[in-house]
């Protein structure tokens, strides 16, 4: 076992950057990136992980992963076969406008083994993304008994009364009277579109304040990258099993 990786215990998979939101909160900004995994390869690189590592929770997200709806279900098949208990998807939940193929994935997503799926909904997805759409999807996972929680991006604070976080909150509600309550979501901070479309609003950040840094010498979460990048190194030329054990902080 890699020391620097000694309280790993935490696998995310960015599945695809091709997205079906443009947002102008999101922290990815402008991006043009239809990269998408390989399936086979993040099963492998799951299995082989948990072999090594004390691996108690998976987060699938994107992009819009369910562009990619069968390596998301093979990642979490996988995570379920190793024990990793919590198999967490992260999705707007607008991949398609077929109601068929809508209920055919929540229940392959079931199937599969994802036990906690978080719902982006609010002002900012909902400018771009038909929420009757997310709605049906959203009924789909709640007839399969999936837990579903919806994730809202608040700006400044939760309790911020600006114009996007009022819009939110009403939409939180339509949620709420379906039986979906909501995680405390996130506050959103200045990165990619955020700082260009909402700069007004936020204040600069620091390093340590970024919610997805890690200490380089004590990691506990890995992510892949949709095109394979993983800890500076990338799973198409490496076997992630030597990615893990060459690691070390920069």
């Amino acid at each position: 076992m890699n020391k620097y990786l000694r309280n790993l215990n935490r696998i995310e998979f960015v599945v695809t950057m091709a997205c079906t939101g443009k947002c102008k909160h999101c922290s990815q900004g402008e991006c043009r990136s239809t990269d998408k995994l390989d399936k086979a390869l993040c099963a492998d690189a799951v299995k082989k992980i948990a072999n090594e590592y004390n691996i108690n929770s998976v987060m699938t997200f994107g992009g819009e992963p369910l562009l990619c709806a069968d390596t998301v279900c093979e990642i979490h098949k996988v995570a379920k076969e190793t024990d990793i208990p919590h198999r967490q998807l992260i999705t707007n939940g607008y991949f398609s406008k077929n109601i068929d193929k809508i209920k055919a994935v929540a229940k392959n997503l079931a199937d599969s083994g994802v036990n906690d799926i978080l719902l982006s909904v609010d002002a900012f997805h909902q400018e771009t993304i038909p929420l009757d759409i997310v709605k049906s999807f959203a009924k789909a996972i709640l007839e399969t008994g999936t837990q579903i929680k919806v994730q809202p991006a608040w700006l400044v604070s939760e309790t911020d009364d600006n114009p996007y976080n009022i819009i939110t909150r009403e939409i939180l509600d339509e949620f709420e009277n379906m039986g979906i309550s909501a995680n405390e979501g996130n506050v959103i901070f200045p990165m990619g579109n955020a700082l260009k479309y909402l700069g007004d609003y936020l204040k600069p950040m620091a390093e340590n304040e970024n919610p997805y840094w890690e200490d380089p010498a004590d990691i506990r979460a890995i992510c892949f990258s949709a095109n394979g990048d993983i800890l500076g190194n990338n799973i198409y030329k490496k076997d992630i099993t030597d990615i893990l054990s060459d690691y070390s902080p920069k």
